[in-house]
């Protein structure tokens, strides 16, 4: 069953397509990860799957209702970013205690067992928080909402590595024990890949892939070796990066099924084939150019 269906989806501000005829679907009580650079159109993306703006074009269903304005929408799904805001009449435990009628599914006690490990002042309010605290905060409300779709848009932004690995850990073990449909949100896929099931990537508003993660990271390799023999391989199929090196050394990223069938071929040529990280892969199919930060040294 479909969450969230997105046929030709657009949203401009003027002449500007934020996210770009976007088309896809996010299966019911999957983890997806939202990759993409900033400035890529995740947010907007996410804000009006979360019925806080309107498409400009296309179809966008969330349970099979349009988002916007929908109660039934807003009742099953949350919305984590670093825009939040509470009143400062409201402690942090008051706004944890508030958000029971809000949400059906909401967990009292593992908010409190989550607020109480990560040392949080009863007392203080949410505006007093410094930016590292504040995502660790609401990253609470996020998991112990239990919403049907719960939507984390850079959750991370100013933890440490070790909260950050609190955070993936505990959001991975309520998951489990609690399945639901989780959209993370990120720039960064090396801290995610772990718990992620599938990957959508997304560039300058467009979908650039949408697949599981297993198959993400097989999805391409790398050659290096001679220039001359690596380039007759690859030659005639599309490159998704290339860097040269010195003495006519030559490193390549292609999709594995375009050379498949001649890997052995290749190794007894004398060129390196090796495997890409999903991390790697993502900045080389979301670059500008094929041969990234290089090519700028290359025309200056």
């Amino acid at each position: 069953m479909s969450v969230i269906q997105c046929v030709d989806l657009t949203k401009a501000y003027g002449k500007l397509k934020a996210i770009d005829h976007l088309t896809f679907d996010i299966d019911e009580n999957k983890i997806t990860g939202l990759i993409g650079r900033n400035g890529s159109g995740k947010t907007t993306l996410l804000k009006m799957i979360s019925g806080y703006l309107i498409p400009t074009k296309g179809e966008l269903k969330v349970f099979s209702k349009k988002p916007f304005n929908s109660l039934e929408v807003s009742a099953n799904s949350i919305l984590i970013d670093d825009t939040m805001t509470f009143s400062d009449s409201l402690t942090l435990v008051d706004i944890l205690k508030e958000m029971a009628p809000f949400y059906a599914n909401w967990n009292s006690g593992l908010a409190l067992g989550l607020f109480d490990y990560y040392s949080f002042n009863p007392k203080q309010a949410h505006s007093n928080l410094s930016k590292g605290s504040k995502s660790t905060f609401n990253s609470i409300l996020g998991i112990a909402s239990r919403c049907p779709l719960t939507i984390f848009d850079e959750p991370t932004i100013g933890m440490d590595s070790a909260v950050r690995k609190d955070f993936y850990r505990a959001l991975l073990k309520d998951y489990l024990e609690y399945p639901r449909t989780i959209i993370l949100s990120s720039h960064m896929l090396s801290e995610l890949e772990g718990i992620l099931e599938d990957i959508l990537l997304i560039n300058e508003g467009t979908k650039r892939l949408h697949l599981p993660a297993l198959e993400l990271k097989e999805l391409a390799v790398g050659l290096r070796g001679n220039a001359e023999v690596v380039l007759s391989f690859v030659e005639g199929k599309e490159i998704i990066y290339q860097e040269n090196f010195a003495q006519g050394s030559l490193y390549v990223v292609i999709r594995r099924g375009l050379i498949q069938q001649h890997i052995d071929q290749i190794k007894q040529s004398g060129v390196e084939v090796s495997p890409v990280s999903t991390d790697d892969l993502c900045v080389y199919l979301t670059s500008k150019t094929k041969g990234g930060i290089d090519d700028v040294f290359k025309r200056s």
